[in-house]
């Protein structure tokens, strides 16, 4: 176990440094292109003044975690020891094919001066395409069976062929709800760091390679980031940023093959999620709305609370949850 902490704390240690010279380097280029954020224009008026911030900052934490875990591979070939390393690749390939995805998003929007960019069906197919993919190959290299665990028990259900629905379901479900998550100073960064901190002490407790570096370069990525990204934001991370993130989260949770955990430890994403279904179905069937704003961090917002105060409570509510979910497991 005291070799998985060094893991993950090199990892987190070269990601943070990584992540934060990164933004020194690219921030400023990406405010001399004029890479800024378009605000939505049915958003709170009060984000208007965060029109022109730099966006997809992402790539500063991207950039980071690729060439530390890169570092990390290469080490590992030298050990013959590559094949541990078999679900952090394959969960990278599906955090960066959602990054790309992201990256032409938020550069759509950029072309087109809206805060609009593909077409929800254009996204939504591709989004498949990567899970697919991803299912597929874990599969492949015997990372994924059909058995599902049910948490808090030791009772396990195989789905059979169904188990690949129900994973492309999760994957692209969750992927959007942290994307839709980014739209608060910090918010994103936040709850995903305490995420990972719960999925590195889940790797290091059960001598997981994979899983405890992935996890030590999230911590530290996230960390790096926060400070260009912290109220007021100095830099959003965009799409590119936020569906590489999805990607990485989603990958967590079939890196040990506990998909029904995601529920838990991400409830805040997909709290996000469904507070969007709810209000767009409410005022279709009734022409009414539950919530004064959604996603529900900007009901919150509404409702007098501070940008800084939905990150807190929503960070503490992940933090309780995830300690929760160790029981789960």
């Amino acid at each position: 176990m005291k070799e998985q902490w060094i893991l993950f704390g090199i990892a987190a240690g070269v990601c943070f440094l990584l992540t934060a010279l990164l933004g020194r380097l690219i921030i400023p280029k990406l405010r001399e292109k004029k890479v800024g954020q378009v605000i939505y224009n049915l958003g709170p008026a009060w984000h208007q003044s965060k029109a022109g911030t730099p966006t997809m900052g992402g790539v500063c934490f991207i950039l980071a975690i690729l060439l530390c875990l890169l570092g990390f591979g290469v080490y590992y070939l030298i050990r013959s020891e590559q094949s541990k390393l078999i679900p952090l690749a394959l969960t990278l390939s599906l955090a960066v094919m959602n990054g790309m995805i992201g990256f032409v998003d938020d550069y759509c929007k950029l072309m087109k001066k809206q805060n609009q960019g593909l077409k929800a069906y254009q996204k939504a197919a591709l989004q498949v395409i990567a899970a697919l993919a991803y299912i597929l190959l874990m599969q492949a290299f015997g990372n994924l069976d059909t058995l599902l665990h049910i948490p808090f028990t030791d009772r396990y259900v195989d789905l059979g062929i169904l188990y690949y629905v129900f994973a492309m379901f999760i994957i692209v479900g969750v992927v959007n709800s942290v994307n839709l998550t980014d739209g608060i100073d910090g918010l994103a960064s936040t709850v995903t760091l305490v995420v990972f901190c719960f999925f590195g002490f889940v790797g290091i407790s059960y001598l997981h390679d994979s899983l405890t570096l992935l996890s030590g370069a999230l911590v530290g990525g996230m960390i790096g980031f926060l400070i260009y990204n912290l109220h007021p934001a100095k830099v959003f991370m965009g799409d590119t940023g936020s569906l590489f993130l999805g990607g990485v989260v989603t990958g967590a949770v079939f890196v040990i093959n506990e998909p029904m955990i995601v529920f838990i430890v991400g409830f805040v994403y997909i709290m996000e999620s469904v507070s969007v279904i709810l209000q767009v179905g409410s005022f279709k069937l009734r022409n009414k709305r539950i919530f004064k704003m959604a996603p529900i961090h900007h009901h919150f917002e509404k409702c007098g609370w501070s940008e800084a105060k939905v990150v807190l409570v929503f960070s503490t509510v992940t933090a309780l949850l995830c300690a929760l979910a160790w029981f789960a497991l």
